[in-house]
């Protein structure tokens, strides 16, 4: 049989043992903190060590989700919480963020696994990770199935993928949609959803409307035998947040297939078919297999030379809620009787006390999941139901079945009742203190403002007022532009910044175009996602000089190779410089050693930091990061360009929030579609506050605008010289942080 690895989600005890018992290898869990699911209920220390115990008497393994990034402020029980696992021993930790690399060489028994908000798309992204110790990479869940084998043909590292579960409509790890909404970040396990929500818009016809980013769930069931061949050793159920009914039924289908990849043909089919039969009971959403199908599932549905719109890609249904179930349509007549809230829905099922329901407010701005206390039939020979109804819901809301009780089984206990022996918790100890190497006064790049561009035509619009330099796009289209066209910057004057997301099938193209970039004077890039130090001969990782508290040492000297040479800090001879972008996430120092000794000579601050984290992160070598003062930042990615789909360039929300489409159709030359909020980012009135702090380079970024007008841009440009705040704009997270429960 393939040594093929079923890992189910436990959200909760009830799922833990669903899954168990319906034959998963593996699980992964969540404790109280650091990790991406926060709204579910997670376990607490006894129960986790109770648990564990158990699956590994039953020869099982157990995975630790610590999947969210962290702040400063948090490193030390970040630290406590990794030195309590590794006295523990989980079958393996699965991070996000840089920091808990680091630290976690301290304890050298724990296992990492790379979240898949690590955004690893890339052979050469899962081996970075593997030189620094990690053991298995969760692959990002836009690839096509082409993809996946090219990074299995070329690499060593375990690949997990996942296989069946919610989507998110975002390249992973790559949204910030929630988080700019209101703190919430999916960085830090709290995502609200809200691309599933219901949106408006005007087209040339007339308004629109409907859930345009809402994607149907993966379902690659009938995929197990090419996953295997393409080198996938663990086939992942997403759905920590999801009943044990849900899960149980999952991984049931599952097993069967992975069980029958090494029979016959003829056993196979059944397998399958039965595999099927049992999914169909899963009151998910319908299925798409994404981008490891074929046609309309890997594309936007391109209808070139045509006036029409072109097909809606089978990943999405802007028709159907966000919500999960069968629908029951909106409720009618809600009543309340003494302390019981009521209304009537329509159901061809027959529904009992005891089933699950799901309740969204129209405007969507609400979800909650309900058990009936009752469900009373109204007529004989009709589906009219008068069912309990939280109070938070009325009339015209609407109502979806999730689970019916008569599904519900019973399965054997996983976790011990007597959980009195499980009493070890983190402890006190203090996160050891990153130390940099003695570096002198940062002086490679011109302090400054720098203002980043969506395409280089917008270069001209930036000489009415000239930055320090100039960041651009590196596209295929771009790339020609570069290389090929005379503009009104030298290229040393000019920052590439590669996109975030690099899937395998970049690997080819930035293989070439690097190298002739540096060898046409371009010194200076931006990276944005792991495998892009490959490409500039990261360093080989070093072990800490130090232990326990002792601060850690970064001196030694790199190692140079790969496509374009590069030296320690980029401030030797005429090799490039490295910047480690906003989307790698340098969220507190541990983070920042890490990318430094992946050769970053300094940092662009995330979009999502604030003042007090940014301050406490770099109390020294601050003339090393670049802070972002302006920007519409993309908030979430969506990988095929959905321009010839909607047809529109803005979208309003419920709460007067309006937005922007950004795709190849608005001629911004990237593969992808953004969207970016109306109301951009602004603290440029705080650039003489950072300047006293010791912060030396800032950012503007107008990549969010798809064609700069020059009154925009010297506009911006002008309250940030003078340090004046800009009427019209939002503060993010810079005053408040992330939201905090």
């Amino acid at each position: 049989m393939r040594n093929i690895e079923l890992l189910a989600p436990a959200g909760s005890p009830e799922a833990l043992d669903a899954a168990v018992a319906e034959g998963a290898d593996a699980v992964y869990l969540g404790l109280k903190e650091f990790n991406a699911r926060m709204r579910s209920a997670n376990f607490a220390y006894a129960q986790f060590e109770g648990a564990l115990r158990a699956l590994h008497r039953m020869g099982r393994k157990l995975y630790v989700t610590v999947n969210t990034v962290f702040e400063q402020r948090e490193s030390d029980r970040v630290y406590q919480l990794l030195k309590y696992l590794a006295g523990t021993g989980p079958d393996g930790v699965i991070v996000q963020d840089f920091g808990i690399i680091t630290m976690a060489r301290d304890f050298p028994g724990l296992r990492l696994h790379a979240s898949t908000q690590m955004n690893i798309a890339s052979a050469r992204g899962a081996n970075l990770l593997s030189r620094h110790g990690l053991s298995r990479a969760v692959l990002s869940r836009e690839l096509t199935l082409e993809e996946i084998r090219g990074i299995g043909r070329g690499t060593n590292l375990e690949l997990e993928v996942f296989v069946h579960g919610a989507l998110c409509v975002s390249e992973s790890g790559l949204c910030l949609f929630s988080s700019y909404l209101g703190g919430k970040s999916a960085n830090r396990g709290m995502c609200t959803q809200a691309c599933r929500r219901f949106y408006r818009a005007r087209t040339g016809s007339g308004e629109t409307s409907g859930y345009f980013f809402s994607p149907r769930d993966l379902s690659l069931v009938g995929r197990g035998g090419e996953l295997a061949e393409a080198g996938v050793r663990s086939f992942k159920i997403e759905g920590r947040m999801k009943s044990a009914e849900y899960v149980g039924t999952v991984v049931s289908a599952y097993r069967l297939v992975i069980d029958s990849l090494d029979a016959g043909e003829d056993e196979r089919r059944r397998a399958l078919e039965e595999a099927r039969n049992i999914l169909r009971n899963d009151f998910a959403r319908p299925k798409t297999e994404y981008f490891t199908g074929s046609g309309q599932d890997r594309s936007g549905g391109r209808a070139a030379g045509r006036e029409a719109p072109s097909p809606e890609p089978s990943w999405l249904q802007h028709e159907q809620a966000g919500g999960t179930g069968i629908s029951l349509g909106a409720l009618r007549g809600v009543t309340t009787r003494g302390d019981r809230r009521r209304a009537l829905v329509s159901c061809g099922l027959p529904l009992a006390a005891g089933d699950s329901l799901r309740f969204h407010r129209a405007d969507d701005s609400l979800r909650q999941t309900h058990k009936l206390v009752f469900a009373e039939k109204k007529s004989a020979s009709g589906d009219l139901y008068c069912i309990s109804v939280p109070e938070e819901f009325g009339d015209g809301d609407l109502a979806y079945l999730i689970q019916t009780k008569a599904m519900t089984k019973r399965y054997p206990r996983i976790i011990p009742k007597d959980l009195s022996t499980f009493k070890r918790r983190p402890g006190r100890a203090e996160a050891p203190r990153p130390v940099f190497p003695r570096q002198g006064r940062f002086s490679s790049l011109p302090e400054g403002i720098y203002a980043a561009v969506a395409r280089p035509e917008d270069l001209y619009v930036l000489q009415s007022i000239r930055p320090a330099g100039a960041i651009v796009p590196l596209n295929r289209k771009s790339a020609r532009q570069l290389l090929d066209e005379s503009l009104p910057f030298k290229p040393g004057e000019l920052l590439p910044s590669l996109d975030p997301f690099f899937p395998q099938s970049l690997e080819d193209f930035y293989s070439e175009v690097l190298p002739a970039l540096v060898e046409k004077g371009y010194r200076t890039f931006i990276l944005n996602n792991p495998g892009h130090f490959s490409f500039f001969g990261a360093p080989k990782p070093k072990r800490p000089d130090s232990g326990g508290g002792s601060p850690r040492s970064t001196s030694g000297s790199p190692r140079s190779g790969g496509a374009a040479p590069r030296s320690a800090g980029g401030e030797a001879g005429d090799a490039p410089l490295l910047i480690a972008g906003p989307w790698l996430y340098t969220f507190n120092s541990s983070a920042g050693l890490f990318v430094r000794n992946l050769g970053a000579a300094c940092v662009v601050s995330p979009f999502e930091n604030n003042r007090q984290n940014l301050e406490k992160t770099w109390p020294a070598g601050r003339d090393r990061v670049f802070v972002t003062l302006f920007s519409r930042p993309s908030l979430f990615r969506i990988r095929p360009d959905l321009g010839p789909v909607y047809r529109f360039r803005e979208f309003s929300g419920g709460k007067d929030e309006n937005f922007f489409l950004v795709t190849d159709s608005s001629e911004q030359g990237a593969s992808e579609t953004l969207v970016v909020p109306e109301k951009p980012f602004s603290i440029v009135d705080k650039k003489p506050f950072l300047e006293k702090s010791g912060f030396r380079r800032f950012i503007l970024d107008f990549s969010g605008f798809s064609s700069l007008k020059k009154h925009e841009y010297r506009n911006v440009m002008t309250a940030a010289l003078e340090g004046r705040p800009l009427a019209g704009t939002l503060r993010f997270n810079w005053k408040n942080g992330f939201f905090q429960e």
